[in-house]
């Protein structure tokens, strides 16, 4: 799907980082909870991170699957209309395509739901 646009992949070595970005072409991303999924080689995709829907940036709720807790930090800047996703200390099993998703709620749920995604960007970490 092309909801998103996801970029800011690309190749680093183990301990680097990477900080991707969403944007959102066609609507107001701003009024959504957005999350970034990712799916490894061979592997189902994998909820990784969700930010609620903010009146501000600055207030943003957010949640992180254990796989990247305090490794990885979601935000948005709303005046851009875009998602961030800082990663650091990576490791070679981050390396997936990464997904810009969101099933129009206005808060994360418990799960990773989504019915909207972008075409992704790929994420490689070289050990």
């Amino acid at each position: 799907q092309d909801h998103f646009v996801e970029s800011g992949g690309g190749l680093v070595q183990t301990g680097g980082s990477l900080r991707l970005s969403c944007v959102a072409p066609k609507f107001t991303l701003n009024f959504y909870a957005i999350k970034w999924i990712r799916q490894a080689p061979g592997k189902e995709r994998e909820g990784i991170s969700c930010i609620n829907r903010t009146l501000s940036s600055t207030d943003g709720v957010t949640k992180y699957a254990d796989s990247v807790k305090g490794r990885f930090t979601i935000s948005r800047d709303n005046d851009k209309n875009t998602v961030y996703l800082q990663m650091n200390n990576l490791k070679p099993e981050d390396t997936a395509v990464y997904y810009c998703a969101t099933d129009w709620s206005f808060k994360c749920s418990a799960g990773y739901e989504y019915s909207a995604w972008g075409r992704g960007t790929q994420v490689t970490v070289s050990s």
